[in-house]
């Protein structure tokens, strides 16, 4: 199966279970409800679910074990992009392509969907019946997700967003092809500032995404997990740094959101630090180190492998 044919398949699994899981329209508070299925079930590439099927089937779980904790990381990711939407945070109006829940309802409704999407998806991952594990295993995983989604994980990356936003010195064109030795040490700084923000804000749930088909498994392979942290934690920074190209290089119609936007609001990026050649680069160098940790797995990992590739080559 190639890599398109297991990603649709993949978005037409996950759309049918946050179907059923999601609380319906017609149920009181109606307005809310109806929020919250207009965010989380607004078609996305879903990446993150996708990941947990990828993993776990690795490891030989069946994929109606994975709709749970796959459902419970796609409902964190709609939650926190319709905070990030929101006029205190990034204040945007498109995503996806269509208007942000803020936009569609009013900033209330949204604020409190995202906060009924983030506590449905800890809900589901611990009340779940087809969620055929251990009570330990549900812990950890519900533990796991905790911790990417929190303070150290993508709340904090968002927090040192907003604080470095605007604040940034900015000394490069995103287009030119080096940063110059005479501003090495403050982009340095920068960069180390910039890759710490992201692993939290984008990689700490990309990771969790790849940890919970493996807690998922039967599999007790510490040097496994390992590897697999390598990969993901290198992936998930790739992937903020094709975002951050993207946002310069794509348009808004492709995109789904509005083109340009981080470089309007002077946010910190790596294009603007390295240059347009070396945010390329960068991106690269972590897909191959994710692609090296998966080499070092005894198990068929193609499936992660292509991920790799497609997060390095997306135009979206």
């Amino acid at each position: 199966m190639s890599h398109k044919e297991f990603l649709k398949n993949t978005q037409h699994r996950i759309q049918n279970c946050l179907e059923s899981m999601l609380p319906a329209e017609t149920l009181t508070p109606q307005r809310l409800h109806t929020a919250m299925r207009y965010s989380a079930l607004t078609p996305g590439k879903r990446i993150r679910p996708a990941l947990v099927y990828a993993t776990g089937e690795m490891f030989n779980v069946e994929q109606d074990i994975l709709d749970v904790p796959a459902v419970s990381v796609e409902l964190i990711h709609a939650y926190s992009l319709i905070h990030d939407d929101l006029p205190c945070m990034d204040d945007d109006d498109l995503r996806r392509g269509i208007p942000t829940c803020h936009i569609k309802f009013d900033e209330a409704t949204a604020v409190l969907a995202g906060d009924a999407l983030q506590t449905l998806a800890f809900e589901v991952l611990t009340c779940a019946t087809e969620l055929n594990v251990s009570d330990q295993k549900r812990l950890q995983m519900l533990n796991l997700l905790c911790k990417a989604s929190g303070s150290i994980g993508m709340g904090g990356g968002q927090a040192i967003d907003l604080l470095m936003t605007d604040n940034a010195i900015r000394t490069n064109n995103p287009n030119s092809t080096n940063s110059g030795n005479a501003n090495e040490t403050r982009n340095r700084t920068e960069i180390d500032i910039l890759e710490s923000m992201h692993r939290m804000k984008t990689g700490a749930l990309i990771s969790a995404s790849v940890e919970l088909g493996f807690i998922a498994s039967e599999c007790e392979d510490q040097v496994a997990l390992s590897n697999l942290r390598t990969y993901s934690e290198n992936l998930g920074l790739a992937f903020q740094i094709k975002d951050d190209i993207l946002d310069i290089e794509s348009d808004t119609k492709t995109l789904g959101k509005p083109q340009g936007s981080d470089l309007e609001k002077n946010k910190l990026t790596f294009p603007a630090i390295l240059g347009m050649q070396g945010a390329k680069n960068r991106a690269q160098e972590l897909i191959d180190a994710s692609l090296g940790a998966l080499e070092r797995l005894p198990y068929q990992s193609e499936k992660l492998a292509d991920f790799a590739c497609y997060i390095i080559s997306r135009n979206k």
